[in-house]
């Protein structure tokens, strides 16, 4: 493979280098091919290690006329993507022992890609009931969440963090007060009040970021944040890992390069949640 920008952040390596492989597996850095080698020229590409993605819905069980393992597997394999961390919102919820090992079974028929399970927070869902986390632990799991739906019972969170601490395994939650949000569809500022659309107001978002972040800091349980968008969020996580809090939060690749500027299409693409914020 020559020319291509070969990234291996493991070795802080980032540069234009050639790579030989040999049966599969690399062989060789910056040598020059023999008169046998296939030669495949990487010029303007990214030559990196198998992505990881840790955030990923699959839609079987109950969803396979969308999307079953064995297509999602293949799907991310074709991306670039070696390793997934597949949600619970599955129809039923993976929050049973059974439901973690039917994904990991099927994943292994398909033999696509390495797959993971990250198994619900509470009982179908519905944050209500604290799930069985030992025995998800024991099926496989490598974490819990209950993906799209915020945990907003604060003590069945902070009992998640402490529960889950003992398999040092960490919960995942999305940061959302659906009080505040209701039925809104964008951010909240001068752009909202000129369309006339119902807002999603960044406190939504902080209020819960603070809640967990004080949450983790006092159980000392691992807490990761989906898909954060808010700058004031950003600034609690800076202060909390500044304290050794064990945090981690992730970001939409959108929240990178849109703006709430992108709802005076009125495009439904941009109808998102976290909602598209201001450039600040």
């Amino acid at each position: 493979i020559q020319n291509g920008r070969v990234i291996d952040p493991s070795q802080r390596l980032d540069r234009i280098a050639n790579l030989l492989l040999r049966d599969g597996v690399i062989a060789g850095f910056d040598e020059q091919p023999s008169s046998e080698a296939t030669i495949v020229d990487a010029e303007g590409l990214l030559v990196v290690p198998g992505l990881i993605d840790i955030n990923t819905q699959l839609r079987e069980p109950g969803w396979e006329e969308d999307e079953t393992i064995a297509t999602g597997t293949a799907a991310a394999v074709a991306g670039g993507f070696t390793s997934l961390a597949v949600g619970p919102n599955t129809d039923p919820p993976l929050d049973s022992q059974g439901s973690v090992e039917f994904v990991q079974h099927q994943a292994a028929l398909a033999g696509n890609c390495n797959v993971v399970v990250l198994a619900c927070v509470s009982k179908n869902r519905e944050g209500a009931e604290l799930a069985e986390l030992g025995s998800l632990h024991a099926a496989g799991a490598v974490g819990f969440t209950d993906a799209g739906r915020p945990i907003h019972n604060a003590d069945l969170m902070r009992r998640a963090l402490q529960y889950a601490k003992m398999f040092d395994r960490p919960v995942l939650n999305h940061p959302e007060v659906l009080e505040l949000n209701q039925d809104g569809v964008m951010h909240e500022g001068e752009l909202s009040t000129v369309l006339g659309l119902r807002v999603m107001p960044a406190e939504a978002e902080d209020v819960m970021t603070g809640r967990d972040i004080r949450l983790a800091e006092a159980t000392r349980g691992k807490l990761h944040l989906i898909n954060i968008s808010s700058g004031d969020s950003v600034e609690l996580l800076r202060r909390a890992k500044d304290r050794g809090v064990p945090i981690t939060a992730g970001i939409a690749a959108h929240h990178f390069s849109l703006t709430d500027a992108w709802l005076r299409t009125f495009d439904s693409n941009c109808k998102v949640n976290p909602p598209l914020r201001s450039r600040r």
